[in-house]
C-alpha cells in the first residue's frame, strides 16, 4: 500500500539510535507484515483532548509509549523552569490499573527528576481524585496521572494538573503544546536522579479520606447509616483503594463489595467495557443487589473519578440513574444543605457544562445559587473555581457521571460522590422516602427533565473525516426544524456565535471555542453534537421536558418525553 511521505518522515526518526532495539525491531516487524498498522501509529501526534492526552499503547508518534510520555514530560519540565524561575520546582505523579501504568509512571518520573523536579509518586495505583488533591496538599506545581479512565485495556493516558489541583487549562495547555512540538526526542532525559523521587502513600491516604469524609457528610444519623443495605464494585479498578474505607470511617457498615471485581485488572475481565455509563457493566453489582435486597448500587469506573448509581423505583426494580440525575440529585441535596446551615449568602455557586441537563439552572436559580456553565471536561469547573476566588463552591458536575463536592479536589471524584449519594439515600430511607422518589419530587418542583446520549464510534483515519464532515454538514446546513419544532437558536461555540433563526441576530459566546453545536428547540429540547476530545467518536446529547404535576403521573410523562427523544433521533437519522 502506498503510504504518505510525512508518515515515512516519522518513521524514519524512530529508526534512529535514539530509540531503544526494541522500538525499532517492532517498527520494522510492522513496515513488512501491518503497513496499515503503521499508518495509523505514525501518521499524526497524539492531541491533548478534554482529558489529556488518551491513545492505544504501542511504537510510534499516535500512540502512548515511552517516548511519547517522555516528550510530554520534558516538555512540562522545560515548561515548569520558564514559569517558576528560581522555584524549588515538585510534581505529584499517580497511576491507575492499566498495563504499563506503573512502570510508564517511572518513566515519567525519570525525566522530571532527571530535569531536578523533585517528584512524589505514589508507590502504588491510586484514584484519580487522590492525586488532584496530593498536589494540592503536597504545595505541588503540576501533577501527572497515568490512566485511559474507561477506555478498552490497550489504551492509556496522561492526565496534566497545574497548581490549583485542576486539569491543564488555557494559556498553559497551549505554551505547553507548543514546547512539546518543537522538541526532538533527543533532546529528553532519562537519566533519572532517584534521590529527588520520594514515594508516597499512607500519610496522603489518610488526609485524603479525611477531607473526603468532611466534605461529603451531612449530619446522617448513626442509625441510618447502619440501615442502608450498599453494594459496591470497583470494575476492577482503583476505588478499592479508598472507597470502602472512606464509607467505613464515615460510619457505612453494611457495604457489600463485587468481590470478582475488586481485585485491579487491566483486562477487565469481567466486564464488556469498565465504564458505569453503561448498564452491562453493573450487571454483577445488579444481581448482588437483588440477592441482598440491596438500597443502592454504586459502581466507579478504573480511575475513580466517575461513578454509576442504581436505585430501587416505586415498584421495586432497580434502575441505572443516568449521569444528569445523579447529579441533579446530589446537587439539589447540597443546595438543601446550604440553606438550612444559612451559607447561602449570594457569593456561592454551582457548576455545570454545555452538554449537561439544563435543570442544574433552575436549581441554581431556585436557591439564589449562580450556575456557571462551562465547556465539557471538569478542568472547566475547576478553572471556575480559580477564576473567581470571591466566590465559594459548592458543588457541581457533567452528564457523564462525574461529580465534584467542594473544592478540596478539583476534578471529577467518586470517592467523595460515592460517600454523599449514600449520605442522601441513607436520610431518605430513614425518612421514608427513597432515593428515586427524592428525584421525583424534584422533577415536580422543577419540571421533568429527561437526557439521552447516542455515541457513534468512527475509528482510524477515514473515521476521524467521518466525524469532521458530519460537524461540516450540521454546521453548514442547519437543521430549520425538529420533530415538528423549529429551532429558534443555534450555538456554535467553534465560531463563538449564537444565531436567533427567528431574527437572525448575532450574538458572542464568552466560552473558549470548541467543536460543539447546539440547537434550541421552541418547545425547550436541546440538542448537542460534539466529537470527543479522547476517544474515535462523536456524541449527540438530547434533552427534553415537560412540567410534573404530580409524582403520580411521572411514568405517563417520561413515556411521552421517551417517545419525542426517539422522533428526534430518527428525524436526525441518528439509529
Amino acid at each position: 500500500m502506498h503510504i504518505e511521505k510525512h508518515i515515512l518522515d516519522n518513521v524514519n526518526i524512530w529508526l534512529t539510535p535514539t530509540f531503544d532495539e526494541k522500538t525499532q525491531t517492532e517498527i520494522k516487524e510492522m513496515m513488512t507484515s501491518s503497513p496499515k498498522e503503521l499508518e495509523e501509529s505514525f501518521y499524526k501526534n497524539l492531541e491533548f483532548g478534554t482529558g489529556g492526552m488518551r491513545g492505544i499503547m504501542g511504537v510510534g508518534t499516535n500512540r502512548i509509549n515511552k517516548y511519547t510520555l517522555g516528550k510530554n514530560t520534558q516538555g512540562i519540565s522545560d515548561y515548569m523552569k520558564k514559569v517558576f524561575p528560581g522555584e524549588e520546582l515538585k510534581v505529584a505523579i499517580a497511576y491507575d490499573c492499566r498495563h504499563n501504568s506503573d512502570t510508564l509512571a517511572k518513566v515519567v518520573a525519570d525525566v522530571f527528576s532527571a530535569n531536578g523536579i523533585k517528584v512524589y509518586l505514589f508507590s502504588e495505583l491510586r484514584p484519580t481524585p487522590e492525586l488532584s488533591f496530593a498536589l494540592k496538599y503536597l504545595n505541588c506545581h503540576a501533577g501527572i496521572v497515568l490512566t485511559a479512565s474507561h477506555n478498552p485495556p490497550e489504551y492509556n493516558g496522561y492526565k496534566v494538573y497545574w497548581q490549583d489541583g485542576g486539569q491543564l487549562v488555557p494559556p498553559q495547555d497551549a505554551e505547553i503544546i507548543e514546547i512539546i512540538e518543537a522538541l526532538q526526542y533527543d533532546q529528553i532525559n532519562f537519566k533519572a536522579n532517584e534521590n529527588l523521587i520520594e514515594y508516597i502513600d499512607k500519610k496522603i491516604d489518610d488526609a485524603f479520606v479525611k477531607s473526603t469524609i468532611e466534605n461529603a457528610s451531612f449530619d446522617t444519623p448513626a442509625e441510618a447509616k447502619k440501615n442502608l443495605n450498599i453494594v459496591y464494585t470497583a470494575l476492577h479498578g482503583t476505588s478499592i483503594k479508598s472507597i470502602p474505607e472512606v464509607l467505613s470511617k464515615a460510619g457505612y457498615s453494611n457495604v457489600n463489595s463485587v468481590p470478582e471485581q475488586a481485585i485491579p485488572d487491566g483486562n477487565f475481565p469481567t466486564v464488556k467495557s469498565p465504564n458505569p455509563e453503561e448498564p452491562e457493566a453493573l450487571t454483577m453489582a445488579l444481581a448482588l443487589a437483588e440477592k441482598l435486597h440491596a438500597d443502592i448500587v454504586v459502581g466507579t469506573d478504573p480511575d475513580a473519578d466517575r461513578l454509576g448509581v442504581a436505585v430501587r423505583e416505586n415498584d421495586g426494580k432497580m434502575i441505572l440513574l443516568n449521569g444528569n440525575q445523579t447529579m441533579v440529585l446530589m446537587t439539589a441535596f447540597l443546595l438543601e444543605q446550604w440553606k438550612k446551615e444559612g451559607k447561602i449568602t449570594g457569593k456561592e455557586f454551582i457548576g455545570s457544562t454545555i452538554v449537561s441537563t439544563p435543570m442544574m439552572l433552575e436549581l441554581g436559580s431556585a436557591y439564589g445559587v449562580e450556575c456557571k456553565v462551562g465547556l465539557t471536561g471538569f478542568k472547566w469547573i475547576a478553572k471556575m473555581i480559580k477564576d473567581f476566588p470571591n466566590q465559594k463552591f459548592i458543588g457541581g458536575g457533567e452528564e457523564s457521571f462525574g461529580f465534584m463536592v467542594g473544592d478540596a479536589v478539583r476534578d471529577k471524584d467518586a470517592v467523595g460522590a460515592t460517600l454523599l449519594i449514600c449520605e442522601i439515600a441513607a436520610q431518605a430511607k430513614a425518612n421514608g422516602s427513597s432515593l428515586y422518589k427524592e428525584l421525583l419530587n424534584l422533577y415536580v418542583d422543577f419540571g421533568f427533565y429527561k437526557e439521552y446520549l447516542i455515541s457513534i464510534t468512527k475509528k482510524g483515519i477515514e473515521g476521524a473525516n467521518e466525524i469532521k464532515q458530519m460537524m461540516i454538514d450540521l454546521r453548514e446546513n442547519p437543521l430549520k426544524e425538529i420533530n415538528g419544532q423549529r429551532v429558534l437558536m443555534v450555538e456554535d461555540y467553534q465560531n463563538a456565535t449564537a444565531k436567533n433563526l427567528f431574527t437572525d441576530e448575532i450574538e458572542e459566546l464568552k466560552i473558549p471555542k470548541s467543536n460543539v453545536l447546539i440547537y434550541y428547540l421552541e418547545d425547550g429540547t436541546k440538542i448537542c453534537a460534539r466529537p470527543s476530545g479522547t476517544e474515535p467518536k462523536i456524541k449527540f446529547y438530547f434533552s427534553v421536558n415537560e412540567p410534573l404535576e404530580t409524582v403520580e403521573n411521572a411514568s405517563e410523562v417520561e413515556k411521552a418525553l421517551d417517545q419525542k427523544i426517539k422522533n428526534i433521533v430518527a428525524e436526525m437519522q441518528l439509529q
